[in-house]
C-alpha cells in the first residue's frame, strides 16, 4: 500500500505568490523602502561624526569650529531619522492593512464559493482560523520581514563600507563570520517552519471547540457536557502552548548562537586595535569610529537573524491561506438561460455514490415531475430524499444519470441561473444576524421593495408577528434568527421563498420540527407557497403530503412504490406500513 506524500511549495514560491498581494500597492511600498532606505543611510554618520569629534574637537589638535557645530550635526542627524522613519512606518503600516484586506477578501469570495463536501470535510473553526489569525499572520511575512531586510542590509552595508575605509583588516575579521551566521539561520529555520505549520493547524482545532461549544450551548448544559468541553479545551489550549514554546525555543536559540561568534570576533577586533593603536596605526578617532560602528552593526545583525522566525510562520500562515484560495470551487461549465424555466423535472436513470461509501445513495432512479404538480419523497432514515434533492440543486454532481428541467440537463445550465429558479426550505432555517426585511429579501432579492417584502410576508403568514416587533419590519433578530420562535423562522424562511418567486420549490420536512400549533400557521403559508410551483416535498409526517399528485417511496436509494395516498394505501405496502405506524403513534 502506497502512502501519500503531501509536498509543501518551496518558501520561495509562497514568497513570491505573497509578493504579488503587495503589488497592486508598490508605489506606498516604494515610498516605505525608500523611507526605510533613507533611515539606513543615516547609520554610519554617528560613527563619522564620533571620528571628527574625537580626532579634531579635543586636545591640541581641535579645529576652529565652533561650539554648536558638533551638537548640531548630530541633532539634524536624528531629526532626519525622525522624519523618514516615520514616514517608513506609515507606509509600511498601510501596506500591511491593506494586504490583510486584499487576502482576506480574496479567501472569503473562495469560500462561499467552494463546493458543499468542502463544507463537510473542514471544520467552521479550521475555516474562520485561516480568514482571522491566519491572513493576519501572513504580513509579516509580506511587509515587515521585508522591509526589516532591506533597511538592515543597508545599514549593514553603508556601516562595512565606513569599516572598510577606516580599517579594511580588522573589517575582514567581521564578515568572516557572515558564512556561519548564514548556517546556523539556515539550520533553524526549516524546524521554524515546520513547528509553524503545526501552530496552524492547533489554532484551527481551538477555534473549532470554540465553536461548537458556542454554537451548541443548551445541548451541553442540559447533558451536563461542561466539564467535558471544558478539559476538550484545556487540552488543545495545551496543545497550542507546547507548540508556541518550540516556536519559542526554535526562534530563540538561534540568536544566542550568532551573537557569541559575533562577539568572538569583536573581541579578535578589539585586541588587533589595540595592538595597532600601540604602534600608532590608527588615531583614538578612528578607533572609537570603528568600535562604535561595530556596535552598531549588532543589532541589524541580531534583527536580520530574528527575522527568520516570523518569516517561517508567515509563510506557513500563507500556505494555509493559499490552500484555501487553491481549493477548487464549483463546477461550472453551464451556459446563461436565455428563457425562464416553467419546471418540468426529468431524473433519468439517476445514481449518486458518496466518495468512501460502499453502496450506492441513489440508484437508478426515475421520475418525471410535470410543471406546477407536487411530489412527496418518503421514506426511513438513509432511503436517499435528502441526496436526491441535494442532487438538483447542484450540491452534488451525481455518478451516473441526469436531471433535466425543461429538457435541458442541469450540469449544462450557469449555476448562478439553475439555482435563480429553485427556492428551498428546509426543517433547519438558516437566517443571519440582520433585520427581518433583509432576511427575506436575501441575496439576489436585496433592492426588492417594502411592498414586496410585506406582500410575501403576508402571504407567509408572518405579517402580524413582524408588526408586533419592537422596529417591525427593520428588527434585528440575532445570530440564526435567535430572538424568534420555531414557526416564526420557518415562515420567515418561507416569505423568503415566496419572494424570490422561483418555479421550482424543495421543501426538506419544513413541519417536522414544529408543534402542532405553529405546524399549523407553517402548512397554511406552505400552501400559498405551492400553488403553480414545481414541488418536491421530503416528508417526516405523512398526513402532510396526503395531497401529492405522487408519492415516491424510497428504500435503500431505490424507489420501491409510487403514486396517490389512496392508491398506495390499497397497494398495502411500505407506504402503507409506515402510514400505519404513524397513525398508530399518534393514537397513542
Amino acid at each position: 500500500m502506497s502512502a501519500t506524500i503531501h509536498t509543501h511549495p518551496s518558501s520561495k514560491a509562497i514568497y513570491l505568490r505573497l509578493l504579488g498581494y503587495v503589488r497592486p500597492h508598490w508605489k506606498v511600498f516604494a515610498v516605505a523602502i525608500l523611507a526605510m532606505g533613507a533611515t539606513a543611510a543615516t547609520e554610519p554618520l554617528l560613527p563619522a561624526l564620533l571620528k571628527a569629534l574625537f580626532d579634531s574637537g579635543f586636545g591640541p589638535n581641535a579645529t576652529a569650529h565652533p561650539a554648536w557645530y558638533y551638537p548640531l550635526i548630530l541633532v539634524s542627524i536624528f531629526l532626519l531619522r525622525g522624519l523618514v522613519g516615520f514616514v517608513a512606518d506609515y507606509a509600511l503600516a498601510w501596506v500591511g492593512n491593506r494586504l490583510v484586506m486584499d487576502l482576506r477578501n480574496a479567501a472569503f469570495e473562495r469560500l462561499v464559493n467552494l463546493p458543499t463536501h468542502y463544507f463537510e470535510s473542514t471544520t467552521t473553526g479550521e475555516m474562520v482560523s485561516k480568514l482571522t489569525n491566519d491572513v493576519t499572520g501572513v504580513t509579516n511575512a509580506a511587509t515587515t520581514v521585508l522591509t526589516v531586510a532591506v533597511r538592515d542590509t543597508i545599514t549593514l552595508i553603508g556601516l562595512l563600507g565606513w569599516l572598510l575605509y577606516l580599517n579594511w583588516q580588522l573589517t575582514l575579521i567581521a564578515i568572516s563570520i557572515t558564512p556561519i551566521i548564514a548556517l546556523i539561520v539556515s539550520k533553524f529555520g526549516g524546524r521554524l517552519r515546520e513547528v509553524s505549520r503545526q501552530a496552524q493547524r492547533s489554532l484551527g482545532r481551538l477555534n473549532h471547540i470554540l465553536e461548537e461549544a458556542i454554537s451548541g450551548h443548551r445541548i451541553v448544559k442540559i447533558f451536563g457536557g461542561q466539564q467535558y468541553e471544558v478539559d476538550r479545551f484545556h487540552h488543545a489550549s495545551q496543545e497550542q502552548r507546547g507548540l508556541s514554546m518550540r516556536q519559542t525555543i526554535a526562534a530563540g536559540a538561534q540568536g544566542p548562537f550568532v551573537q557569541f561568534f559575533v562577539a568572538i570576533a569583536l573581541g579578535l577586533i578589539i585586541g588587533i586595535a589595540q595592538h595597532q593603536s600601540h604602534s600608532d596605526q590608527t588615531t583614538i578617532g578612528s578607533f572609537v569610529s570603528f568600535i562604535t560602528a561595530m556596535l552598531m552593526l549588532l543589532a541589524p545583525t541580531k534583527r536580520l537573524t530574528d527575522i527568520n522566525a516570523p518569516l517561517q510562520r508567515g509563510l506557513a500562515a500563507a500556505e494555509s491561506v493559499f490552500e484555501q484560495l487553491d481549493a477548487p470551487t464549483e463546477s461550472d461549465q453551464g451556459q446563461p438561460l436565455t428563457t425562464a424555466l416553467k419546471g418540468h423535472v426529468r431524473i433519468e436513470n439517476l445514481t449518486m455514490r458518496y466518495e468512501g461509501a460502499n453502496r450506492d445513495a441513489l440508484h437508478q432512479i426515475n421520475l418525471d415531475i410535470q410543471p406546477g404538480s407536487c411530489i412527496a419523497l418518503v421514506g426511513g432514515s438513509g432511503g436517499g430524499k435528502s441526496t436526491l434533492a441535494n442532487l438538483i440543486t447542484r450540491f452534488y454532481t451525481p455518478t451516473s444519470g441526469r436531471i433535466c428541467v425543461d429538457g435541458l440537463d442541469i450540469q449544462t445550465i450557469r449555476l448562478l441561473d439553475l439555482r435563480a429558479n429553485l427556492a428551498l426550505v428546509s426543517q433547519d432555517v438558516v437566517l443571519f444576524n440582520d433585520t427581518v426585511a433583509a432576511n427575506i429579501a436575501y441575496g439576489q432579492m436585496q433592492h426588492a421593495s417594502l411592498q414586496d417584502i410585506e406582500r410575501a410576508a403576508r402571504a407567509a403568514h408572518a405579517h402580524d408577528y413582524i408588526s408586533a416587533l419592537p422596529e417591525g419590519y427593520q428588527t434585528q433578530i440575532g445570530e440564526n434568527g435567535v430572538k424568534l420562535s420555531g414557526g416564526q423562522r420557518q415562515r420567515l424562511a418561507i416569505a423568503r421563498a415566496l419572494l424570490k418567486n422561483a418555479p421550482i420549490l424543495i421543501l426538506d420536512e419544513a413541519t417536522s420540527a414544529l408543534d402542532t400549533e405553529s405546524e399549523k400557521a407553517v402548512q397554511a403559508a406552505l400552501d400559498v407557497l405551492m400553488q403553480g410551483r414545481t414541488t418536491i416535498v421530503i416528508a417526516h409526517r405523512l398526513s402532510t403530503i396526503e395531497h401529492a399528485d405522487c408519492i415516491v417511496v424510497l428504500q435503500g436509494g431505490e424507489i420501491v412504490e409510487q403514486g396517490k395516498h389512496a392508491e398506495l394505501l390499497a397497494a398495502n405496502g411500505t407506504y402503507a406500513r409506515l402510514h400505519g405506524m404513524q397513525f398508530k403513534d399518534s393514537a397513542a
